[in-house]
């Protein structure tokens, strides 16, 4: 990564031993914390729908730490199956795992999974999403509300540059399931809802997406724009996924580039969409920084050993201050798009075919 491009939230978290290479499968013996058991990893994926990242980004960067760190591992992804979710965690907890990862489906089936883990004396770690009521002994995220903060600032930029007189702002939120999905809004709700109280806005459909769906996205944004008469001035979407539904919806009514969008992920779509004019921003998290965090954490308890985060996220359902590690995300508008290229998170390839050659060449992609 680029130095000083994005940091840690906290500094020297993450103070780590040596990590040594393991044996083969059939191996064990004592290990570091005084384990005897054969430190093996298992990672539980939400799906590869809701967001490229998952099995674009996460899996990837993931499975490069752990080969590097030279420990056993086994990531596997539920394609949003909640029964799936549980018989995954099941089999890699019978099969000796002895740190476990998971993304959440919703807190209840991530608390079902955490508790049976800690029974057996697994180690476990709540990754992107924190399972409300849950027992992970770390969660490692982005600082979610800062997140959906810079969402409302950058839509709220996006309408100031195109002039617009009382807009009329519309929701797409995400699942109402995910905790991640309350921190963004909750993010974005203190910059806009103080536009709303003054009048400078004013506050149109509001919608949560189940699941993250992008198809049931589309169709909830079409029956806003129905149900407003066509009046919607700009989109608080809250990932890159549902602003290219509503951009779909959008192109259908003639109105793309003139609405403003947002979006999250910084995925090779949402970046496309930022250099037609067709989303205004997105939100790039440093996947690859979330996933270096999170498999040291997950080497370092998966050998039996501590580690000091310095920081801790209460959970509002609990009450426990959960050890955690928070990053911190970045603003991406079209000037900047090639800064998450130079970062190496996507490829120019990705992003620059076919008919976007040009629109990077415009933006200084090289």
């Amino acid at each position: 990564m680029r130095k000083g491009f994005l940091t840690l939230a906290a500094v020297g978290l993450l103070a780590t031993g040596s990590m040594t290479a393991c044996g083969d499968d059939s191996g064990s013996g004592d290990q570091a914390g005084g384990s005897d058991k054969t430190p093996k990893i298992g990672v539980i994926l939400p799906d590869s729908k809701s967001s490229a990242r998952w099995e674009g980004a996460d899996r990837r960067f993931l499975e490069e730490a752990f080969k590097a760190a030279g420990v056993q591992y086994d990531i596997q992804n539920a394609q949003g199956d909640k029964s799936a979710f549980q018989t995954i965690a099941d089999q890699m907890i019978t099969n000796g795992v002895t740190a476990l990862m998971i993304v959440n489906l919703d807190s209840g089936t991530g608390k079902a999974v955490l508790d049976k883990a800690k029974s057996q004396g697994v180690a476990t770690i709540d990754y992107d999403r924190l399972t409300l009521g849950g027992s992970a002994t770390y969660y490692v995220s982005f600082d979610n509300e800062v997140v959906g903060k810079l969402q409302g600032e950058g839509l709220s930029k996006c309408l100031t540059d195109k002039g617009a007189k009382n807009p009329v702002v519309a929701y797409l939120n995400g699942s109402p399931t995910d905790n991640n999905a309350t921190l963004f809004k909750n993010g974005y709700d203190s910059v806009l809802k103080p536009k709303f109280d003054s009048k400078e806005y004013t506050k149109g459909p509001d919608q949560n997406v189940p699941e993250w769906d992008n198809a049931q996205a589309a169709t909830i944004f079409e029956q806003m724009l129905t149900q407003t008469g066509g009046k919607i001035d700009g989109v608080l979407a809250a990932n890159d996924g549902l602003g290219n539904a509503a951009i779909s919806v959008l192109k259908k009514n003639k109105l793309n580039g003139k609405v403003p969008v947002t979006g999250q992920d910084a995925t090779p779509q949402g970046l496309q969409n930022i250099l037609a004019g067709d989303q205004c921003m997105t939100v790039y998290k440093a996947i690859k920084e979330e996933a270096k965090a999170a498999s040291d954490l997950a080497i370092a308890v998966a050998k039996g050993e501590k580690k000091e985060t310095g920081q801790v996220v209460k959970d509002p359902e609990g009450g426990r201050d959960v050890p955690s590690v928070l990053l911190t995300p970045k603003l991406i508008f079209k000037e900047n798009v090639k800064d998450v290229i130079a970062d190496g998170y996507v490829t120019k390839d990705e992003v620059c075919a076919g008919a976007y050659a040009k629109l990077c060449a415009d933006a200084g992609i090289s």
